[in-house]
């Protein structure tokens, strides 16, 4: 899905214009993507002069931090919570299934997909 490095963003509105699905806007003067409306057609990564829709590949090392800090953050409220050490571990096995489910609704849903062709 794309996303907007406002960094980037110099609000030419050049994306604003060419969406076909009307999915950005201006936002305090930098493009904004609405992914309710977003119909990733791949039109704004090509168009943006300054490279500002990036994919989100980019921010998968940060979307796994992300999570391992969430994980670890619910292990130690467990314990703490819970007033014992073992409840981190149930905690983090916990953790595991809710990841594994994630995968295996990402893998069923590509299986899915695959079959429109």
């Amino acid at each position: 899905m794309p996303w907007i490095d406002t960094e980037r963003c110099n609000s030419c509105g050049i994306c604003i214009k060419k969406c076909p699905a009307k999915a950005i806007s201006m936002e305090n003067r930098k493009a904004g993507i609405n992914m309710d409306e977003c119909i990733h057609c791949g039109t704004c990564h090509s168009i943006c002069p300054e490279q500002a829709v990036r994919h989100d590949s980019e921010k998968t090392p940060y979307d796994v931090k992300k999570n391992v800090e969430m994980t670890k953050k619910f292990m130690d409220t467990c314990a703490k919570s819970l007033g014992d050490e073992k409840e981190k571990w149930k905690c983090l096995e916990r953790m595991k299934k809710y990841f594994n489910r994630e995968k295996v609704i990402a893998e069923k849903t590509l299986e899915e997909i695959g079959k429109l062709k």
